[in-house]
């Protein structure tokens, strides 16, 4: 499989000519990102994560185009054709085996109760866990592994990375860092490369690797 970064928690994901797009949001805004897509995977409904607009353009375009998320999402975004899955459910889409893993959001804010939140295991490689630290019932070799949100702390990253103990790690969710911001991210992803023995860092747009 081929995975390209692109916006913010947005990965593309290529195998045998089929496309995979995870969490196409607002803060993605490649022309790419859509471009060729047969199957889309969307975590939880929040904006930085699914651009409502563009995937309903997505789909008139293309009605073969299929969209799986949480029930929360199809809640919110009627104009969709969402195809709804939870936590311990396993799907194929365009040859893709899915396994989704997780129930809820990552706590933002006290007063605020978190969305239903799925992530997605593909292929049983790579684990998109959206905006949570979901650990999935067997090892993941490659993980995407959020780095700065308002739910997020240093600590309780490093601890997910060891908590998983991934082959590979790749940054995602990042449209909130500055450049310096993102340096200081790399420097700790190294300590925790060498940590580990596994291959950790960064992941900047238009990245791309062979897994």
């Amino acid at each position: 499989m081929r995975i390209t970064k692109l916006g913010h928690a947005c990965v593309r994901v290529e195998k045998d000519d089929r496309v995979l797009v995870v969490d196409p949001g607002i803060f993605t805004p490649e022309a790419e990102a859509l471009a060729g897509v047969d199957v889309v995977l969307v975590t939880h409904e929040h904006a930085d994560h699914v651009d409502d607009d563009r995937l309903a353009a997505a789909q008139a375009a293309d009605p073969r185009l299929r969209i799986f998320a949480p029930q929360g999402v199809a809640d919110a975004f009627p104009a969709l054709r969402v195809e709804p899955v939870g936590h311990g459910e396993s799907f194929s889409a365009a040859g893709f085996t899915v396994d989704v893993y997780g129930h809820r959001h990552a706590l933002s804010h006290p007063d605020v109760t978190p969305c239903a939140n799925s992530g997605f295991l593909i292929d049983g490689e790579v684990f998109h866990p959206g905006d949570s630290y979901t650990v999935p019932d067997r090892r993941v070799p490659t993980l995407l592994v959020p780095c700065d949100a308002p739910w997020l702390k240093l600590p309780e990253m490093v601890e997910y990375l060891r908590r998983m103990e991934p082959a590979r790690a790749y940054t995602i969710h990042d449209a909130y860092v500055s450049d310096i911001g993102m340096d200081i991210v790399a420097s700790w992803l190294e300590d925790e490369a060498e940590l580990l023995k596994a291959d950790i860092r960064v992941f900047r747009r238009g990245d791309t690797v062979e897994v």
